[in-house]
């Protein structure tokens, strides 16, 4: 055998032993009926013509790999930045385990959250008894302050009604009747994990606010970060400037502890998390701000309702987006914005004029959230780069209509194209038709990146293939630089792979670029 107890190898060098590579190709010829070599080259050559991607931008009735997630998975994450609150999604045990793993492969943390385990006969007769067993369980077991629950297809299917469901368990004595128990509808067969990150949000505001008096503080602000896998880095970096301007304000759902706790010897189910009194008290607010605008529709609506000012943003990245976000704050609050915020701008710009020459007229192929894309796009473009291709899976008529906008106010967005409600399998033909130079999104992008050899930069969530990227800020001037460097880090990686032969491809031994 390959590996013995003296040398274990990891699984990547192991499956490249020539007993593995034997089984796979015995399994490859006696159990797939493969096609002959060239039959499938030949395929493969047409999948990257211009005549299939016509056909591939087509589909209606088939989604390939689409740049979303499902609506719980949303609104578990949006549970996790409330104080010791536990998330409990209505439906079967399979579905939770997959919006915990995808959350904690990408945090490197733990992601606590409970199901109703609904099977088989709870789809056939509903799942009161399971809600009600439920939430007793996670009330003696877990120790929450609150319980936030959602859904999964199998309780939206059946039809199953939340509301009369938790009043029920009440009734039946498995949580106290004040005990706060938020909830929302997320059907995971329409929407994406930004909706349902929206409901939950907007459930707990209205558990909290529904019925109380508001009394509105003058200059006081709500900030709603939306779904965001950078969270633990980009809540830490806009709070250090709120603070550096001195405003009072209230960050709504906040998961940079809970998906950052140390290892100091003791487990920590929950950390930090906006808490409850503080969520109570936000009704009171002048204003509530959401740093993307596409996550918080329905929230943001809600507020109005209560009587708040509201305004929205999309992923304050980059020199002109924060400009706008602190701007609007110092407006709402009243304080100036201080010089030493003034002196990190400066440093973005210098740093972005000292690299002009690297960037400019690089052409990206950009996907992820709406609003994710939206920043990236603008952020480009300052930089003098071209966001050939922008693509949310999750975006709608009014983000193509909001990006077609942007693009056409710079000369770099000129030759863009918007796809709003495509999928990576039609990126894929976008990019062997009409190639460009680096590529921004997630981990699944590196079948992209072997495919058509268009270099990855992962910035946005799921990042599985890398460690702690969440940590560190992509929002603000802070995060624009560490943008700015990882997109010259990929420029310079690459550049060095091409000049690697003296004499060859490298005629200087370059050392600088």
């Amino acid at each position: 055998m390959p590996q013995s107890a003296e040398n274990i190898l990891d699984h990547a060098p192991l499956f490249r032993e020539p007993e593995y590579r034997q089984m796979l190709a015995e399994k490859k010829t006696n159990f797939e009926c493969p096609h002959p070599g060239q039959v499938v080259a030949d395929q493969s050559d047409f999948t990257k013509t211009w005549e299939y991607r016509e056909k591939n931008l087509g589909r209606e009735a088939l989604v390939v790999n689409p740049a979303k997630a499902c609506q719980p998975l949303g609104a578990v994450f949006a549970a996790a930045g409330f104080e010791q609150t536990m998330s409990f999604v209505h439906g079967s045990q399979g579905c939770v385990a997959y919006y915990r793993s995808h959350l904690s492969r990408h945090f490197k943390e733990p992601s606590s959250a409970v199901s109703s385990s609904m099977t088989e006969d709870a789809a056939v007769f509903g799942g009161l008894k399971n809600m009600i067993d439920g939430l007793a369980n996670t009330y003696k077991l877990y120790d929450p302050k609150m319980i936030a629950v959602s859904t999964t297809c199998m309780a939206e299917v059946i039809g199953d009604d939340l509301r009369s469901f938790i009043e029920n368990a009440k009734n039946d004595g498995s949580v106290p009747t004040d005990f706060d128990v938020p909830f929302a509808h997320t059907p995971a067969f329409v929407g994406s994990h930004v909706d349902g990150y929206d409901s939950m949000i907007k459930g707990i505001l209205e558990n909290f606010w529904t019925g109380s008096e508001r009394k509105e503080v003058a200059q006081a602000i709500n900030i709603i970060p939306g779904f965001d896998g950078f969270c633990v880095g980009n809540n830490r970096e806009v709070k250090r400037l709120l603070d550096m301007m001195g405003v009072f304000y209230t960050f709504i759902q906040d998961a940079s502890d809970q998906f950052d706790t140390p290892s100091d010897g003791m487990y920590r189910m929950y950390d930090g998390g906006t808490k409850i009194e503080d969520v109570k008290a936000a009704l009171n607010a002048e204003t509530t701000l959401s740093l993307q605008h596409y996550n918080t529709r329905k929230t943001l609506e809600y507020c109005k309702e209560v009587g708040q000012a509201t305004a929205s943003f999309h992923y304050p990245l980059g020199v002109q987006a924060t400009d706008e976000l602190l701007m609007k704050v110092s407006e709402i609050s009243g304080k100036e914005i201080p010089p030493t915020i003034g002196l990190e701008r400066g440093r973005l710009v210098d740093a972005m004029a000292d690299s002009q020459a690297w960037l400019h007229g690089k052409k990206y192929a950009i996907y992820g959230d709406p609003d994710f894309v939206y920043a990236v796009a603008r952020f480009v473009m300052e930089t003098g780069g071209e966001p050939t291709h922008c693509l949310a899976t999750n975006g709608t008529s009014a983000w193509e209509t909001e990006m077609k906008a942007l693009l056409a106010s710079s000369p770099f967005g000129k030759d863009s194209q918007v796809w709003a409600g495509k999928d990576l399998w039609a990126l894929r033909s976008l990019l062997f038709t009409e190639p460009v130079d680096l590529m921004i999104g997630n981990s699944y992008g590196k079948y992209l990146e072997r495919d058509t050899g268009t270099p990855l930069i992962r910035l946005t969530f799921p990042i599985f293939d890398r460690h702690h990227h969440h940590r560190f800020p992509l929002m603000g001037y802070q995060g624009g630089l560490r943008v700015l460097t990882t997109i010259l880090d990929k420029i310079f990686d690459k550049l060095d792979r091409e000049t690697s032969e003296p004499g060859v491809t490298d005629y200087s031994y370059d050392l600088t670029r």
